[in-house]
């Protein structure tokens, strides 16, 4: 062994990385050991992969994946800062989600503990009974992406309300007729690449530039609704309701459902937003 070559053991303790973690960035091809003992399999590494250890030790404290590192350190070895740029760009749009889900749960927790700690206080949530509707067809303007809920939702909701509020729409006296509404067509919940559809009803003739918006008629339908009162991470207790009364009264559900938004949570408190919930039915 060369003066050079530092054992595992001792490069372990000089990076803070465990050797369970320098085993599995060896197969992954992150952190190849300079040598390997072909007989007794003892791995040896060099000084200046010690900085190498560290910046993926960085980059795991930030929450990359491991391929999202060998990425990054590909792109820093060809001295390509865009997709580095682009990378972090991506990891704080989600960390900025992920603090405000904690702001969230620390609301909830906080409430509950105000009540003595009563579990069923989180679970106190308003929904109206169940009714039957027939909702007449829409002319709504209309985005449909896929992703996760909370970011495509947002994003798309933005981008309807930015082309509505167009100096060219507001000069064709383009409005808003009825609450933005989120169409879900997937049968089952995905946490990614949902599939989703924002729609807002308006009157006047509207100029789109967006090529993936467009002006379109939502069809009549029969619908179960409830209005729930609450947090939107607790809707579905709203959709709880409607598939508990469906079953009773032997309905069938298909899809998609629509999420009607009545107030905004930047200007009421997460308690007192208002949210229609319509699942469409029909006789089994």
């Amino acid at each position: 062994m060369s003066v050079d070559q530092i054992p595992i053991g001792k490069f372990s303790l000089m990076t803070r990385l465990s050797q369970k973690a320098l085993r599995l960035y060896d197969r992954k091809g992150l952190l190849v050991p300079e040598v390997k003992d072909s007989f007794t399999g003892y791995r040896y590494y060099t000084v200046p992969q010690i900085e190498q250890g560290m910046k993926i030790k960085t980059f795991t404290f930030l929450g990359f994946s491991l391929e999202e590192i060998s990425m990054l350190l590909d792109a820093e070895r060809k001295g390509n800062y865009e997709s580095i740029e682009t990378c972090f760009r991506k990891r704080l749009d989600e960390v900025r989600l992920e603090v405000g889900q904690l702001q969230r749960i620390e609301g909830i927790l906080q409430g509950a503990c105000k009540h003595s700690g009563k579990v069923t206080e989180i679970f106190n949530m308003s929904v109206t009974e169940p009714v039957i509707k027939e909702i007449p067809e829409l002319r709504v303007l209309s985005k449909r992406e896929k992703g996760n809920f909370v970011e495509t939702i947002g994003k798309l909701i933005n981008e309807i309300c930015a082309c509505v509020s167009s100096p060219e729409n507001q000069r064709n006296r383009v409005k808003a007729t009825g609450p933005i509404m989120f169409l879900c067509h997937d049968e089952e919940y995905k946490e990614t690449g949902a599939d989703i559809e924002i729609s807002l009803p308006v009157s006047g003739r509207v100029s789109v530039e967006d090529p993936g918006m467009e002006i379109k008629i939502l069809p009549a339908i029969r619908a179960v609704s409830v209005i729930y009162r609450g947090p939107y991470h607790g809707v579905e207790a709203g959709y709880n309701k409607i598939f508990s009364y469906t079953e009773e009264n032997n309905l069938e559900t298909f899809m998609p459902s629509r999420e009607l938004y009545f107030n905004d949570p930047a200007e009421v408190p997460e308690e007192e937003l208002m949210t229609e919930v319509q699942v469409q039915i029909k006789e089994r």
